[in-house]
This record gives C-alpha cells, structure tokens and sequence, in this order.
C-alpha cells in the first residue's frame, strides 16, 4: 500500500506536468494572406519556353582546341602566362597539357589552389589523368606522396615552402607552378599570400595563372613582370562558352525569367514584391 507522502508526490508531479501541457506555445497558423495560384500568361508561358530552351547534354563532337588555348600553351615555353577567360572556357585543359609535356621530359609540377576542398578535387583529377605515383598533395590535413613530380596543394603551401628555401639558402624543387583562381590575390585578407608567392618565385620557375574574374589583367602582368623580371603574356578568351540564365521560382513553384524580352528586368515579377508588403513581409514587427 503507498504511502502518504508517496501520494502526495505523485499528485504534486500530475499538477506541474498538467500545468507544463497548458504553458507549451501553439504552432502558428498559415497565414490569412491568400495563395490562390494564378495561371500564368501565354506570354508568359513563351518566356519560359524560351529560357528552358536548348538546356540538355550537349551533341558529342570531337575535342578542338579553341584559339587563346593554343596561344597560351605556345606562350607558356617561354613567358609567364595569365589566362583570364570565363568559367567553361577550358582554362584547366591548358594547365593539363603542360602538365603532360613536362612530366614526359622529367620535370616537376606544383599546382596551387586556394581551398582544400578544390585541391582534393584537383588530386583526385590528376592522379586518375597521370598516374597516382606522379601526384601528390599538400595541404594543412594532407600530405600525401610529397616526392611526387607533380604536387597539388594550397596556395599557402606553396609560400611557405618558399619561406623555407629562402631561410635554408635552397631552391624550391619545381620547374613550374600553376596558380589557379589567381584573383585571389585582391583578397583583403589572404591576398598578401599570392603577392608573397609572386614575388619569391625564382624567375627560374616559370608562372602560368588562370582566372576567371581577374580585373585588369594587364596591370596585373606589368606587375608581375616588374617583381619577377619576366615577359608576362595575357592570353584572354572570347564570350562565354556556356550562356547563363537567371530565373526567379514562385511560393507556387511558377519559374519566371529575370529579364524580360528587351534584356531589363522582368515586369512580371512585381506582383510578388506586393504579395510580400501585403502579407507584412518587409514590416517590423511590433513589440
């Protein structure tokens, strides 16, 4: 038989567990602002055929080398290279090339990138093209085959290495190095690591640097020329290889292009920044 105070605890517990039920918040509900959907247009409708159009796999043709590609694999024997061209163009297809040639004469490679994230990638990529046994990595977690011809590591790896050859009164062993994403070098704060880097290269080591959002290129190769004491050539490329588009998707999944017909922003996009302000969307709320 339970006892007095066993009761009285057990009833105790009910209350604050009854009184815990009714305190819990309620799930908002929907709002009262209407979602009925409504039809799009037969203009509309066009507009969106016309920007779903030709989206698919591509025909396969035959590999042919575009023009600033062959331009900058000439140029790359005796200059530094900067290639600015847009992202699809086949920036990479240039480094991979000269990779080829110079591990076929017995030279060595490194091959900087600013994340890890894109130099697991590019590891990954060169050790399937050229043989896991020419390529290594180097990165603040990884270091793997560093004796390897070919090295794919952090631009900050890179320097610093550098930093080391310099303090030890030795040479860096590579006859080449790529810096890709080499706009990273306006960055406020790692931007000081590709200057560095620039700058400590022997001219000895010949420079090939890719780039699709580089401002300026050729400010940016008389100064590395001046640094380094070298023909810098900006090889760049034509218009974009592969078009973007830019679409808005509705709260009832209707797509609507960004611009309209003249190439200036979609008219038809104005109701929803109205259903916003009519719902409070862009009020604060109260206190």
């Amino acid at each position: 038989m339970a006892r007095s105070g066993d009761r009285n605890r057990s009833a105790n517990k009910r209350r604050r567990h009854s009184g815990e039920r009714k305190d819990k918040r309620f799930i908002a509900r929907e709002s009262s602002v209407s979602r009925a959907v409504v039809p799009q247009t037969p203009r509309q409708l066009k507009a969106i055929e016309r920007l779903l159009s030709g989206i698919g796999v591509p025909e396969q043709k035959p590999f042919k080398p575009d023009a600033f590609q062959l331009e900058a694999l000439a140029a790359i024997e005796t200059e530094d290279v900067l290639v600015t061209a847009p992202t699809g163009s086949g920036k990479t297809w240039i480094a991979r090339e000269e990779i080829r040639r110079l591990l076929a004469v017995g030279k060595r490679i490194w091959y900087t990138t600013p994340l890890k994230a894109l130099t697991n990638s590019k590891y990954t990529e060169f050790s399937l093209e050229f043989g896991a046994e020419n390529v290594g990595i180097l990165t603040g977690d990884r270091k793997e085959n560093s004796g390897a011809p070919l090295i794919v590591g952090t631009t900050e790896i890179y320097r610093n290495q550098l930093f080391d050859a310099l303090r030890e009164g030795d040479q860096v062993e590579t006859d080449f190095v790529i810096f890709d994403e080499a706009h990273y070098l306006a960055d406020e704060e790692r931007g000081h690591v590709w200057e560095e880097s620039i700058i400590l290269s022997p001219p000895r080591i010949r420079m090939l640097l890719l780039s699709a959002t580089v401002g300026r290129a050729e400010e940016f190769a008389a100064w590395i020329g001046e640094v380094r004491g070298t023909k810098v050539r900006v090889v760049k490329a034509g218009p974009r290889p592969v078009e973007l588009r830019a679409a808005y998707l509705s709260h009832d999944m209707q797509l609507f292009p960004l611009l309209g017909d003249d190439g200036t922003y979609n008219r038809d996009l104005d109701q929803f920044a109205r259903q916003r302000q009519g719902s409070g969307g862009f009020r604060r709320r109260r206190k």
